[in-house]
């Protein structure tokens, strides 16, 4: 363990202080030992472990939205192509309808059925 002392001791080739220079090295009276220095260890680590935990839950909760997000994304992609046929479908035969081959056809003057 290192201690710091008053370093007061003048060097006889230096005679005076530059500006902001420290004179004064303090000792700290608190004298911890090594069992305060593996709690104080084992304090630091267990708060590291916990800000972890924190921020990998926060993760896994954007995770879920996400993954619900991408889910109703497919539905919904899903829907539109349904959608889509349905769409051409009606279009179809609207546009038959109103075709001018359509138009030129005739109802038939006579039907009958074929029996076996």
């Amino acid at each position: 363990m290192s201690q710091y002392y008053s370093t007061t001791t003048y060097n006889r080739r230096r005679q005076n202080w530059n500006r902001n220079q420290n004179t004064v090295a303090y000792v700290s009276n608190i004298k911890l030992g090594p069992v305060t220095h593996t709690v104080l260890v084992a304090l630091m680590i267990t708060v590291l472990g916990l800000i972890y935990l924190t921020q990998a839950t926060k993760a896994t909760a954007y995770d879920y939205q996400a993954q619900k997000v991408d889910t109703q994304i497919a539905e919904l992609t899903s829907e539109k192509t349904d959608l889509e046929v349905e769409n051409a479908r009606l279009t179809a035969l609207n546009t038959v309808q109103n075709s001018s081959v359509a138009r030129a056809m005739t109802n038939p003057k006579e039907s009958s059925f074929v029996n076996n």
